[in-house]
Formats: structure tokens, C-alpha cells, sequence
């Protein structure tokens, strides 16, 4: 399984097209930010300090939040090829077992996905950096590994479990068209969540991924917040949060951390078992 993981790597990164389309996401809500976005979302913040550092926390921490999924979709690009070319066919034959074999498929997107957000998260500091922010603490810098891992962890199970269902490389290019382009909205990155209708909130909430959105948003946006909202109301300041989807609420109950976190790691063991029931299946 080892060498098999090693090698589904290796065809990965040696085609830096499926690199590049495995970013092309975060890439679009990068370049949109820099050219309007952020001076848009920036001014409607009158009179709060360090807008623009929240703002550009924000959007960073919505960029690693989505890296996992859209690199694990392009990593399981490897799988589809293979039954594409029937290279599969060679895979087979050789000594390597069918369950070693589907632990390599995941187990080296998982390891893409990490990879890549990691890649996302430096360069996601430097660009704070360089607008005059702050370098992360040890330990807020421990976090958001933690919530890397837990999050590559649920988008590989979760593009498993859509991949399962595709044998062509036509089908999976499509279903990657569809996802990389409504993962900036399902997670309320293009658009606070606040600005927009009720209908659209809700599907955003029970988003897999807007969760660890959530979660990434509390431990970036966390030091400005404190120094923004100082002098602010309490109530204000939650409705800036909803706003930005700092926090997810339904009606008058507000989900904890340990809500969101139940929720990533519960919707990553179930999409991975449909997933091991839809490919089961098929053997069959």
C-alpha cells in the first residue's frame, strides 16, 4: 500500500496541471479579492478597527478551509485515470490488495490535501504579512493544523464518496467544474453569508465544509476581533459575526466549536463508509 500511495503521488504532483486546477479556487477568490472584493467588504465596515485586518483574515481562513476538498477532488483525478486507461486492469494483476489499493487511492489524497492546504496556509501568512499584519502564534498556528487534518480528513471521504460514483474522465471533469466553482459559495467565501437570503444560509449551514470555514474564521479572526469589537456592544458584535459566518446560528441557539467539530468528523466517517458501499457494489 505504501508503494502504491508513493506512486499515486508521484503521478499526481508530476502533472502540475491537476496542481494548478486543484488551486484554481482558492486562485479565483484570490485574484477577485485583491481587485474589488476586499476594499468592497472593507468599506462597508464604518468606523471599526482593523477592517481590513479582519477581512483579510477572513478570506484566508475561507481559502484553507476549501484547499482540502478541491485537493482531494484533483487527487482522486489519479483514480479516474487509471479507469480510464484501464491501468487498473495492470493494478490488479499485480500484488498489491484490493483493499491496499483503495487505501492508496485515499490515503495519498489525503495526504495531497494536507499537503496543499499547508502550501495555502504560508502563503495565506505572507499576504497578511505583507499587508501589516501579524505572524500566528505557536499555538494558533497548532489549530489550524489540527483543523487541516480533521478537514482533509472529511473532504477526502467527501470527494471519495462523489468519485465513487464517476468511471469516465468526462464525468469527474464535469463534477469538478460543478464543485470548484459553488465551493466559494456553499462556504459563504464569495459572499458573507449575511448577505444573503435565508434559503441560501441554510444550505450553506449544513455544508460540510462551511463548517471547518467556521472554525478556521474563529482561530484566524480571533486577536483582531477582540481589538476590533473592544468598544462595540455585544450584540453588534455577534450580528458582524453572523454576518461573516463567524459563528452559524438557527433561531436562538448558536453552534459551539464542539458542535462543528462533531459535525466534520461525523460527516467524514459517513461519507467514507457510503462511499466503501457504493464502490462494494460496483465490484459486485
Amino acid at each position: 500500500m505504501i508503494v502504491f500511495t508513493k506512486r499515486n503521488l508521484m503521478v499526481f504532483f508530476k502533472d502540475k496541471a491537476s496542481v494548478f486546477f486543484s488551486l484554481l479556487a482558492s486562485l479565483i477568490i484570490v485574484v477577485l479579492y485583491l481587485l474589488f472584493l476586499g476594499d468592497v467588504w472593507t468599506n462597508s465596515f464604518h468606523g471599526i478597527e482593523n477592517a481590513r485586518a479582519i477581512m483579510d483574515n477572513w478570506i484566508m481562513a475561507g481559502l484553507i478551509a476549501i484547499t482540502p476538498f478541491t485537493a482531494a477532488m484533483g487527487a482522486f483525478g489519479t483514480m479516474i485515470n487509471d479507469k480510464t486507461f484501464k491501468i487498473y486492469k495492470d493494478i490488479y494483476c499485480s500484488s498489491i490488495s484490493r483493499f491496499g489499493i483503495t487505501a492508496g487511492y485515499i490515503f495519498s489524497s489525503f495526504i495531497i490535501g494536507v499537503i496543499l492546504s499547508l502550501f495555502t496556509l504560508v502563503l495565506a501568512q505572507g499576504y497578511i504579512l505583507i499587508q501589516g499584519g501579524e505572524l500566528i502564534s505557536f499555538m494558533v498556528l497548532i489549530k489550524i493544523i489540527g483543523m487541516i487534518l480533521l478537514s482533509t480528513f472529511m473532504s477526502t471521504s467527501f470527494a471519495f464518496f462523489i468519485v465513487s460514483f464517476f468511471n469516465s474522465q468526462n464525468g469527474f471533469a464535469t463534477a469538478s467544474t460543478i464543485t470548484g466553482t459553488l465551493i466559494g459559495f456553499l462556504t459563504g467565501i464569495y459572499l458573507p453569508i449575511g448577505m444573503l437570503p435565508n434559503a441560501v444560509q441554510y444550505v450553506i449551514k449544513i455544508f460540510p465544509v462551511s463548517h471547518s470555514a467556521v472554525l478556521l474564521r474563529q482561530i484566524m479572526m480571533e486577536k483582531t476581533m477582540l481589538e476590533a469589537f473592544e468598544h462595540i456592544p455585544i450584540e453588534s458584535a455577534d450580528e458582524i459575526k453572523q454576518m461573516l459566518g463567524v459563528i452559524f446560528k438557527f433561531k436562538e441557539y448558536t453552534m459551539t466549536s464542539a458542535v462543528h467539530l462533531i459535525i466534520l468528523a461525523g460527516t467524514g466517517i459517513l461519507f467514507f463508509g457510503l462511499a466503501m458501499l457504493s464502490m462494494s457494489r460496483k465490484k459486485k
